[in-house]
């Protein structure tokens, strides 16, 4: 229902507009307090790079954060990730990711980025928090932020949102009529605009997700999902079906399609009765994190990772090198 209001498809929207008028209105107003100086960002001692979206729901962000890191890894710079940590609730704050966190601690993306990476993550509602318990830490010379383009208590060296490219923007109004948490407008002020599938506008980056073998939960034995017999397809992201396409993309027969909630906490009881012994379970990697502890032996999930394409990629990165000198 939600995707069809957001879309324009059903008229309820219209319902919601005087609620999505009250939430510009204090969103603008809040932005407009750091730019005109009423309230005061705190900035870091090393650069700092803002990658969001201006809708809810999965754009890719994170697939973004984490060629980031890999990309910076390789030329020699070792970048840090911080996140609101949504979904997880620690005993304090800010929280700095170890072998040992749980989801539960620091939310799904966070422990999928360290886990991926293995660069240093720190997770806080207060970004600023994050970052200092960060640099207190490691030595880290640039830090990424997953999501935060609204967390404007931030300041920021650099802006990237990422769209996915065949939603868009849907009806363009703020949430809840509409999808948005800025108007497109914000484009404008951003440093790149990188587009998830669909087609890019000029100016943009295109990128897409590219699937590699379905990875065991528990052996970590790889296999080309289109080998899994009787498959079962979950997906806890913002847009299950863009995973439940990608997984037909790549030859898989799918038995069912299990969407399930963004960052849904999944416990064994959730988990185990989707499939029988004799079906295999596919998920995505952000689930994965979650069912570690308590995995089957056909449980499987389907790694993805972020291909930016043309020339404006390495004119971005060269960007960001340049914020080090």
């Amino acid at each position: 229902m939600i995707a069809r209001i957001w879309s324009g498809e059903s008229p309820l929207w219209l319902l919601l507009l005087p609620f999505s008028w009250l939430y510009g209105l204090v969103s603008g107003l809040i932005r407009l307090c750091y730019r005109i100086g009423i309230k005061r960002a705190w900035r870091a001692p090393v650069p700092v790079v803002v990658v969001g979206n201006l809708t809810a729901g999965g754009n890719g962000k994170t697939p973004v954060v984490i060629w980031l890191v890999e990309q910076l890894a390789q030329r020699g710079i070792q970048a840090g990730v911080v996140s609101r940590g949504y979904g997880g609730k620690a005993e304090r704050y800010p929280l700095l990711l170890t072998s040992h966190t749980t989801t539960e601690q620091a939310g799904d993306e966070p422990v999928l980025i360290f886990q991926r990476t293995g660069a240093p993550v720190a997770v806080s509602p207060n970004r600023s928090e994050a970052v200092q318990a960060l640099l207190a830490a490691h030595p880290v010379d640039i830090v990424i932020t997953d999501d935060g383009l609204q967390h404007y208590a931030l300041a920021r060296d650099k802006e990237m949102v990422v769209i996915d490219g065949v939603r868009r923007f849907g009806n363009g109004w703020w949430l809840p009529a509409g999808p948005m948490r800025e108007r497109a407008s914000r484009l404008r002020t951003v440093d790149a605009v990188i587009v998830n599938g669909g087609e890019a506008l000029s100016g943009e980056i295109p990128m897409r997700l590219i699937p590699g073998q379905a990875v065991n939960l528990l052996t970590g034995e790889r296999q080309d999902v289109s080998q899994l017999p009787a498959l079962v397809a979950m997906a806890g992201i913002g847009h299950p079906p863009r995973f439940f396409a990608t997984l037909e993309q790549c030859g898989a027969q799918l038995a069912a399609r299990i969407p399930l909630a963004d960052h849904q906490a999944l416990s064994l009881a959730d988990v185990d009765p989707l499939v029988t012994v004799n079906q295999n379970l596919i998920m995505t990697e952000k689930d994965a994190v979650k069912c570690r502890a308590f995995a089957k032996p056909n449980w499987w999930y389907l790694p993805v990772d972020a291909e930016l394409s043309g020339e404006k990629p390495e004119l971005l990165l060269q960007e960001l090198m340049s914020l080090l000198r």
